[in-house]
């Protein structure tokens, strides 16, 4: 894992654990980390504010990449989406992580920590950080991706 890349974290009460495994391992490999929430495991807020908060430090580029953590994934990824510029991921195993990276220039990841072991979930966030974007091809795509978010915006 590169620690030079700053990482915001954000869960809701469904993915608390897992994110504070995650935390403490990008903490141990020298990752700046910044955690948005949740604290608790209670079911205190909603997934849509920690999507928001770690979707829109990393469009401001305040940290390079987000992980973002709920039950599935799913949640999150759909709230983080919203947000102009954020290219966000739920995967599940190391290909889907390797690929967000490599040709879909994911710039954040979400996680479930209802549906994956932490063991998994470190193997995917090390593969995500790890992996550099192609370019290429992809870059076409991606155009066309930002070309559909500018004229909902």
């Amino acid at each position: 894992m590169k620690s030079d890349i700053s990482i915001a974290l954000g869960s809701d009460h469904a993915g608390f654990e897992l994110k504070e495994f995650i935390k403490q391992e990008l903490l141990k490999n020298g990752y700046k980390i910044h955690d948005f929430g949740a604290f608790t495991c209670e079911s205190l807020d909603d997934f849509p504010s920690y999507a928001e908060k770690v979707s829109m430090a990393v469009t401001k580029n305040e940290y390079s990449k987000g992980i973002l953590f709920c039950g599935t994934g799913i949640g999150m990824s759909i709230a983080a989406n919203k947000v102009k510029g954020i290219r966000a991921a739920v995967c599940w195993n190391r290909y889907t992580s390797k690929v967000s990276r490599v040709h879909n220039n994911s710039n954040i990841l979400c996680l479930g920590g209802r549906v994956l072991s932490q063991k998994r979930a470190l193997g995917i966030v090390r593969i995500w950080l790890s992996e550099e974007y192609e370019g290429g091809r992809h870059q076409r795509r991606i155009d066309l991706v930002n070309e559909i978010e500018n004229k909902l915006r």
